[in-house]
């Protein structure tokens, strides 16, 4: 596609959104992640020599174009939402505007990069509100879709609420506080068990979190943690605990904890694992299930549930040639869904006096909102339906500028600021949306305006179509 724009010298400035069709997980919200990654992707990308020399050897592409790839930069602007930022289905996530072949580039690396950590982001917030205030621990780079994969969901999970990784990389790169414990095989190494806990013990006097059922969880494995755990105590350590993987949880974890408290250990950790995910963790809290510390992996760094975020990247406006005024574009579909919405939009967010979301409204970037006044929410597939909203605090712009002429604008959020930012979204939402099952569903309504141009394009579309 870039090839044939350059070719037919039509390169016009455009504008793309980048938004998705549908909350995973079936849930009420999406958090926001990847913006860092995607700008600092787009700020480096250059074709290298070597680049060259393989697009030329797929005889594809001509000469004339692969020169003008030596030179291409991204020269571009950037618009998006904070990280952090809670999203919800057909609203801008990120808007390029940049030249037709520059922003054609972009499509599927920020797809990927959006898409991929948005996913596991959500995913990472609902454990953890699943958790209920317990502490959640990332534990699946193993099951991680690749190293790479593994290091960009650890991030993502970190935003989206965990306390920890045990991506000792992901650490490193990231500055996220790394956790870790033993595993089965450190158990077996050693002649018995109590041998290897006492190791174990002598190498992390203040942070010994025994592995209790590689043979027997609530024989061998309990009385020797016990042991392990008093000789601790006795010597003035702290940090001692025991992790469950494999049962039943709940009836080990109860019986566990009445057998920790009973010889002086009330202060012990429990920590779990086990293919973990947000129902389960549900389900054992409201059981009662004396559990500490989650340790969640494959089901969280695979987004298990939902394979993917359904975003997509699309054109919303271009450059006319003939005068140079930017101009609204529509793609139309059988599926009302898959209608886009045109124009270069801004997205606000209606909130109560104590700031809690009721609605977002996307508008046209120069429509000019006042606080104080009422304004009518269309719905988004150009229905009849409609509302108008009288009573709220306040509203505000989600999309701001991270990029001018191809450069970063001033400083990024740290990582713990991101996370900062999402679990105070998260409590100022409103619990029906926060439900693990059948969420109530949050408005996203186009305004009278938007609507109107929506309706207008479709209309012309269609006349076209039937006078051809």
């Amino acid at each position: 596609m870039m090839q044939g724009y350059f070719l037919h010298q039509r390169n016009p400035h455009v504008v793309f959104d980048l938004f998705f069709r549908r909350a995973p997980f079936g849930g009420g919200f999406s958090v926001f992640a990847g913006l860092e990654t995607a700008l600092r992707f787009v700020q480096d990308i250059r074709f290298t020599e070597e680049d060259i020399a393989y697009l030329r050897g797929l005889g594809t592409f001509r000469p004339e174009f692969l020169h003008y790839l030596e030179g291409m930069r991204f020269r571009g602007d950037i618009w998006a939402m904070e990280e952090g930022t809670l999203a919800f289905p057909g609203e801008p996530l990120l808007r390029v505007h940049a030249t037709l072949i520059e922003a054609q580039l972009l499509e599927s690396a920020l797809l990927a990069i959006v898409n991929f950590q948005t996913l596991i982001a959500t995913k990472a917030a609902r454990v953890r509100l699943a958790a209920n205030g317990r502490s959640v621990i990332e534990f699946g780079l193993r099951r991680a879709q690749g190293i790479d994969g593994a290091l960009s969901a650890s991030r993502a999970a970190f935003i989206g609420g965990v306390s920890a990784t045990s991506n000792t990389l992901a650490g490193k790169r990231f500055s996220i506080p790394v956790r870790g414990t033993m595993a089965h095989s450190w158990v077996m190494v050693f002649e018995n068990e109590r041998e290897a806990f006492e190791r174990y013990a002598d190498a992390y006097p203040d942070n010994a979190l025994l592995l209790i059922d590689t043979y027997d969880t609530l024989g061998s494995g309990l009385q020797n943690a016990v042991a392990v755990g008093r000789r601790l105590k006795a010597a003035g350590h702290r940090g001692f605990g025991v992790r469950l993987d494999s049962g039943d949880l709940e009836y080990l974890s109860k019986r566990v904890r009445a057998r920790l408290d009973a010889e002086g250990l009330a202060d012990a950790l429990i920590v779990a694992s086990n293919d973990l995910d947000e129902a389960i963790i549900h389900q054992l809290i409201t059981r009662g299930a004396p559990i500490d510390v989650w340790g969640v992996g494959t089901n969280l760094v695979t987004g298990a549930g939902d394979p993917a975020l359904t975003g997509v990247y699309k054109l919303a406006a271009r450059e006319r040639e003939r005068d140079g005024i930017f101009e609204p574009t529509i793609k139309v579909s059988n599926n009302p869904e898959k209608v886009t919405n045109p124009g270069v939009k801004q997205v606000w967010r209606f909130v109560t006096p104590e700031g809690s979301p009721l609605a977002d409204l996307i508008c046209l970037e120069d429509e000019t909102l006042e606080t104080g006044r009422p304004y009518t929410f269309h719905h988004p597939h150009g229905d009849y339906r409609s509302f108008t909203l009288r009573e709220y605090g306040r509203m505000t712009a989600l999309l701001k500028r991270w990029m001018t002429a191809g450069e970063i604008v001033g400083e990024l959020p740290s990582l713990p600021d991101l996370q900062a930012r999402t679990l105070r979204h998260l409590q100022a939402l409103d619990e029906t949306y926060k439900r693990l099952i059948n969420p109530h569903d949050y408005k996203v309504s186009l305004s009278s305006r938007l609507s109107e141009l929506k309706a207008g394009l479709i209309r012309q579309h269609l006349t076209q179509g039937e006078g051809s």
